[in-house]
């Protein structure tokens, strides 16, 4: 097991906790990480995008000129593709880019994220925020005194309401519940900021 110290908002430290090795000491799996961030953010595209074909575009519903005789090539519709103004062929509709990811290659594609950010000693566990009221100044203090720079990733407690709103409105700190913590998030930041009660919700097999 790896030990890492656990700080109070000021820095100082009061302990150790240890990491458990199945969750903070996997061998990272770099393709399941991939193909798990590559589900998440394809989750994320709305898909809405929506060209009309010819029989969607107003207007066209009799024939421009006659069949033969004109000299001019021969057409049915002017909201033909051929025109401009008319419809779009094989242009996008919308869809779902949703990918269905197994729970098992999720669950190791995590691991395998927090393994690594483990590995370079970019865990940080603090013993309780405090946050009496939302601070957003007193939540730029604690990060500094943890020595937390850099894009920052705070793992909380689902009913720690104060501590999410202090850090909300910093660019460059995201925060979650222990139960939404996943790969992107992970990978994205270079520092993973846990609490005591936050770290003992992950660190289970």
């Amino acid at each position: 097991m790896v030990a890492v110290p656990v700080r109070t908002p000021t820095g100082s430290e009061t302990g150790t906790v240890e990491l458990s090795p199945d969750v903070f000491g996997v061998e990272p799996n770099v393709a399941v990480m991939h193909q798990v961030v590559t589900a998440q953010l394809a989750a994320r595209r709305s898909g809405t995008h929506k060209t009309k074909t010819r029989s969607e575009v107003r207007g066209g519903g009799g024939k421009p000129w006659r069949q033969k005789g004109t000299g001019r090539s021969r057409h049915g519709s002017i909201r033909s593709p051929l025109w401009r103004g008319g419809g779009i062929a094989h242009g996008p509709q919308p869809r779902s880019y949703a990918q269905s990811t197994p729970k098992k290659m999720k669950r190791r594609a995590l691991l395998s994220a927090l393994s690594d950010r483990a590995a370079d000693d970019r865990i940080i566990v603090v013993e309780d925020w405090g946050f009496e009221s939302p601070s957003t100044a007193s939540a730029v203090r604690k990060l500094d005194a943890l020595g937390a720079h850099g894009r920052v990733l705070v793992v909380l407690e689902r009913d720690d309401v104060a501590a999410h709103k202090s850090f909300r409105n910093l660019p460059r700190v995201h925060s979650l519940p222990a139960d939404q913590l996943n790969t992107y998030d992970v990978l994205a930041s270079d520092v993973v900021v846990f609490t005591s009660a936050s770290l003992a919700e992950v660190n289970r097999p």
